[in-house]
């Protein structure tokens, strides 16, 4: 059988919402860059409430998961390329971190909300 070959889209973050569909969940909405396609992509609300500290730019008197990421990272010498949202099975986006360091590229597991 043949794979297919996907082409990459870059995505940005539009906002979040309520969600519509699920009870005390969130919606963060993703756009298609340069398009007004959408794409809801449905959180929790510790993620939503981390998600929206980081979009409103609100320092936190501690750091958060983020922040901790961010800082390892940094420290380090890795450096985030991007996350690729890869299959959407069963309404669950499935996604990986692509890090590099060193000029060598590693893939990591992760949920679409982290």
């Amino acid at each position: 059988m043949e794979k297919l070959k996907m082409k990459k889209i870059i995505l940005e973050v539009l906002g979040l919402s309520y969600s519509q569909t699920q009870a005390g969940a969130y919606a963060l909405i993703l756009t298609v860059k340069g398009t007004d396609n959408r794409i809801p992509i449905i959180i929790g609300s510790f993620e939503a409430q981390s998600i929206a500290i980081q979009l409103e730019e609100i320092i936190t008197a501690r750091p958060l998961t983020h922040d901790l990421f961010l800082s390892v990272c940094t420290r380090y010498e890795i450096e985030m390329k991007e996350v690729l949202i890869y299959k959407l099975e069963e309404g669950v986006f499935f996604s990986r971190l692509v890090l590099e360091k060193d000029g060598k590229t590693e893939l990591i597991e992760s949920r679409t909300s982290d």
